[in-house]
């Protein structure tokens, strides 16, 4: 069933063409990604067929009975409502409904709440505010009361991406759904999403995202659409085919061009004399003999100091806020050619870390030493900030019109931003008119310029199209000094650290060996070996530590089993009782909220008796 229909899309912005004449439909149930390079046109594609960009031409169609939800990489909420109510703030009548009902609350208005009851009871919502408080809880929104106003860029994403999550639509637009989530977050949400029901169209960067979720990538380059039917290892390989196809086609179109070009030069120039049709052939074999596949490489070979034997030594740090404990004795010495990463949860001083390395943060007690060789590059998440009429080429030549190279060579500003991805017709731009990648680009080569030997990259990767993620891993890959990465991307922190910091919060910090991967293993075989260990109750462990299993319950235990039984019985008949009187209709406000707290508690205390009835009576 066809849920989305595109037919010949273009888009223009001036005299610049985004997309022309794309063709491409989403059926239900596929988990399509759009990958493209930054300023090529992902978001500009996503507001269109959300409606909120025009197009030149072209028609866009979604199907009737179908509801759409799109999540945009900036949002857009009311600064004056609360977590919760930006959460119900939906047209969908179960939010209306919670949403008036626990107004009333508020209000003690017991007639209202009264009518609300059987509404809600009729709509089976009585679930849906657990839901929403599960789902916030997972991205460790806890403070519902708080105003959207107070709440940090991060946390603003994490909101907006809830309220899609629970809008039960069938078709999910999301642009960038990662950013600004930790490493649990992402993982939930891709387990999440891959195993969802509904249809999904989402621009991304993780590439482990686009692995597990996708089951086809549609990649827009060249102002057109190439469909890959496949996950992102297939749409890599396909695209590999693809190129070199293209690569030999080129070479052919060449090698003609060469022959026709020399037939065209010794033919009399009146156009009469010559074949009209293989004039026109000959134009049509410039166009493809004329196309370049881009290679793209970062060359950027800076002149950097060689390090020392001392570099950076941590001596018994401490650092707290309160009673937040961020580092407590830590103490470490960095080696040549460290490549660290750093992981942990949002909150717990990943970022307060890189601000003690580099001396921006006084730490509470304990020594930091830095080598007199070290020289910084710290590349933090802060968007480049620059006067509003500077062009991309200011942005290089307010550092530096020349910048010195190996053995006397230099590089002039136009030179070194080519060798950093920003070809000729860029570099005139107002920065304005970059993407949220270019512009992260542009700031990464600022930090490059100042020639480090050690460099800190503070979630590099957001925002960075996966071309530019690759041909930066080349690059560091080949990096010879020190290098401290925090990112949540973990592909990225696979390809590049091989040891971990793991910051676990309340000062605790550990010291893994290996890379991401590396660690969710050693994460995952700890979780199972505390699930064993759960499972096994004290009767079972003392069994254990005696080398027999038991078989007898003892005197004390048989009175247990005894008295859970007749418990057991208590806790049903009030369970039904309490049932009863909330079916009745004629309880207020308060007694109604009174008697479904005590239902709750019943419940669970049934359930816990339960299972502990069933240990004893297998030993009966």
């Amino acid at each position: 069933m066809n849920y989305l229909s595109v037919e010949q899309l273009t888009k223009t912005f001036g005299e610049k063409r985004i997309f022309c004449d794309l063709t491409f439909g989403v059926d239900q149930g596929q988990k399509v990604a759009i990958v493209a390079k930054n300023g090529a046109g992902k978001t500009t594609l996503l507001k269109c067929l959300m409606g909120m960009d025009s197009v030149d031409n072209g028609r866009i169609v979604f199907r009737n009975d179908i509801r759409v939800a799109f999540m945009e990489q900036t949002d857009l909420m009311n600064e004056n409502q609360t977590v919760l109510d930006a959460i119900f703030d939906q047209d969908l009548p179960s939010f209306q409904l919670v949403k008036a009902y626990n107004d009333a609350l508020l209000a003690s208005d017991e007639k209202s709440i009264e009518q609300l009851y059987e509404k809600i009871s009729s709509h089976n919502a009585w679930d849906l505010e657990v839901k929403v408080k599960q789902l916030l809880s997972v991205f460790k929104l806890d403070n519902l009361q708080q105003k959207i106003s107070a709440l940090s860029g991060g946390q603003r994403k994490r909101v907006a991406l809830a309220k899609v999550l629970l809008s039960e639509a069938e078709f999910l637009l999301l642009d960038e759904p990662t950013n600004h989530l930790d490493l649990d977050m992402i993982e939930w949400l891709e387990q999440y999403l891959a195993t969802s029901k509904s249809t999904l169209l989402m621009v991304t960067h993780d590439r482990y995202f686009l692995e597990v979720v996708c089951d086809t990538i549609f990649e827009l380059s060249d102002e057109t659409l190439f469909k890959y039917k496949g996950n992102f290892s297939y749409y890599l390989e396909k695209k590999a085919e693809r190129e070199e196809q293209l690569q030999s086609t080129i070479e052919k179109a060449k090698n003609t061009f060469r022959k026709e070009l020399d037939w065209i030069r010794r033919q009399p120039k009146a156009r009469g004399t010559k074949q009209k049709a293989r004039i026109e052939a000959f134009n049509d074999v410039k166009k493809i003999a004329q196309q370049r596949i881009a290679e793209e490489e970062l060359d950027l070979p800076v002149k950097m100091e060689r390090l020392g034997t001392k570099i950076v030594e941590f001596h018994k740090i401490g650092k707290s806020f309160g009673k937040n404990i961020i580092l407590s004795d830590f103490s470490y010495n960095v080696q040549r050619k460290e490549r660290l990463g750093i992981v942990g949860n949002n909150g717990t001083g990943k970022s307060t870390f890189l601000r003690i390395l580099l001396g921006q943060e006084p730490h509470d007690k304990g020594k930091t030493v830095i080598g007199e060789t070290v020289v910084f590059g710290y590349y933090s998440q802060e968007l480049i900030k620059v006067p509003d009429h500077f062009k991309v080429i200011d942005v290089v030549k307010e550092v530096a019109e020349f910048i010195p190279l190996e053995k006397g060579r230099q590089l002039s500003a136009a030179q070194l931003l080519e060798r950093f991805l920003f070809p000729r017709e860029m570099h005139y731009q107002f920065i304005s008119k970059l993407s949220g990648g270019e512009k992260r680009r542009l700031k990464l080569l600022r930090v490059l310029m100042s020639n480090p030997n050690f460099l800190i990259l503070d979630e590099p990767t957001n925002d960075l199209d996966i071309f530019v993620l690759s041909v930066l891993e080349e690059y560091l890959r080949n990096f010879q000094g020190c290098l401290v990465v925090v990112s949540h991307d973990r592909y990225f922190m696979d390809k590049m650290v091989d040891h971990l910091f793991i910051f676990e919060g309340q000062g605790k910090v550990r010291d893994i060996l290996g890379n991401y991967t590396d660690f969710r293993k050693i994460q995952q075989a700890e979780r199972r070996e505390f699930q064993q260990e759960e499972k096994i109750s004290t009767p079972e462990k003392e069994a254990t530590r005696e080398g027999q299993p038991k078989r007898k319950l003892s005197f004390k235990e048989k009175e247990e089993l005894n008295n859970l039984e007749n418990e057991l019985t208590e806790l049903e008949v009030q369970k039904i009782s309490l049932s009863r009187e909330l079916s009745s209709g004629k309880l207020s406000g308060t007694e109604l909220i009174q008697k479904g707290a005590l239902l709750g508690v019943v419940v669970s205390d049934i359930e816990e008796k339960t299972n502990r009835w069933l240990f004893l009576a297998e030993f009966l």
